[in-house]
């Protein structure tokens, strides 16, 4: 997929940002013929033709069968590589990592989970974690490996590929995870809070006209990743999203992980929750053992999973009015239980102008476990599209502006 020729690294000097804008387009599913690229980019014909003659000769690009078009010849249909190419993901827990074979488009293969113990420290867990990816990737076809990616439960450095600050990963702080893995398997890594990879793997799936949605995701603690436009938002500093620290009357004065008193996930997270119902006299020790108790239909259990959803609800309305998205998706392991995210809908629902809501999707993510590994390896799979089309065409990283939240493949084509 990646080789290039001399005839496409000469002719795509000096034109990477058009190169890189077709792939994008393509990559998204916005575009899958050469006649939609010319009207989404104003370009004439001809030079979309020749653009996609260089991708198509570099192999980053592909065609295959047909689709009826309203007059003139059937159209090629262009996707991303080759379909045999894939990455290799993993989404890490605390006590286990999800792990998979991610192809291009968002499909996943091989999923699996694992025990992984992220208390361990990055310096024991990831050979292990490593050599469990590697046995995937020679099972699958080593020389098809285009990338590796791997979804944390921490904030993340998108430049250096490190964690920063967790509260829940100790000995990780700092550590050049990207780095380390690009050593270890030898192709590009990606590496990612996880509500960002849940976010982006979920979009990956859904119809290409929703283009804007908030994936927020529910565990031991809350995250949210964002959509707009078709692409990640991470803002200024990388932090958007971080609506559980927002104080709610609710909270009181209870201490929260980041240091403050009174955010939403002092009582509306998993860890909230097994707290609530131990002070209650409940034998729970983990966000498990909650849901556990409430597909079982205890009292207690029901009850405090209602009013968590309430209370995120009560914060996200607030995004979701000034937002306005076209979905909220909700995932982990708290999205699991119908009376959580009934609360939620309900919320949103009393708490949001009725524009917002007219046509607004409010449900659990459609991968559910698994849209955090599929967006990790989404995003492993775009890091390798873009040091390819750098390679291709000559350039230096800031000359390419590629940066597809996803790399969805059109459905198939009537051959």
């Amino acid at each position: 997929m990646f080789e290039k020729s001399p005839r496409s690294r000469a002719a795509a000097k000096g034109s990477p940002p058009l190169a890189a804008r077709v792939l994008e387009l393509i990559a998204s599913g916005q575009a899958t013929s050469r006649t939609e690229l010319a009207e989404l980019l104003n370009a004439a014909p001809s030079t979309i033709s020749l653009t996609v003659g260089h991708l198509l000769d570099s192999g980053l690009v592909a065609e295959q069968g047909t689709r009826s078009s309203t007059g003139g010849r059937p159209r090629k249909v262009l996707r991303i590589g080759s379909t045999d190419e894939f990455a290799v993901a993993a989404d890490l827990g605390v006590r286990h990592a999800r792990i998979g074979i991610v192809l291009p488009g968002g499909g996943l293969a091989e999923a699996s989970t694992v025990p992984f113990a992220i208390g361990d420290g990055p310096e024991a867990a990831l050979p292990r974690l490593a050599d469990t990816l590697e046995a995937l990737a020679e099972q699958a076809g080593r020389h098809l490996l285009r990338g590796v990616g791997l979804s944390l439960p921490g904030p993340v450095d998108i430049g250096s590929g490190a964690v920063t600050l967790p509260s829940r990963m100790p000995g990780w702080n700092g550590f050049p995870v990207g780095a380390w893995l690009e050593d270890r398997f030898g192709v590009p890594a990606a590496v990612d809070n996880d509500a960002n990879c849940m976010a982006v793997g979920e979009h990956a799936v859904r119809p290409v006209e929703w283009r804007q949605s908030i994936m927020v995701k529910i565990g031991s603690a809350i995250g949210a990743g964002i959509i707009v436009d078709g692409r990640l938002y991470r803002g200024a500093t990388g932090a958007a999203g971080e609506f559980t620290h927002v104080r709610i009357d609710a909270a009181g004065d209870i201490l929260c992980s980041c240091g403050n008193t009174g955010c939403l996930e002092t009582v509306a997270s998993g860890a909230a929750l097994v707290r609530i119902l131990c002070e209650s006299g409940a034998d729970v020790r983990s966000p498990e053992d909650v849901v556990r108790l409430a597909t079982e239909a205890d009292p207690a259990a029901t009850h405090a999973i209602r009013r968590a959803g309430k209370y995120l609800g009560m914060v996200l309305s607030a995004n979701v009015n000034f937002f306005n998205p076209d979905a909220v998706y909700l995932g982990g392991i708290l999205s699991t239980v119908e009376p959580f995210v009934a609360a939620v809908r309900s919320q949103l629902y009393e708490g949001c102008h009725p524009l917002v809501t007219k046509h607004l999707v409010i449900e659990s993510a459609s991968l559910g476990a698994d849209a955090g590994l599929v967006g990790a390896g989404q995003f492993a799979l775009q890091r390798a599209l873009e040091r390819a089309l750098r390679t291709v065409t000559g350039t230096s990283p800031d000359d390419v502006p590629f940066r597809a939240a996803s790399h969805r493949t059109p459905s198939p084509p009537n051959t």
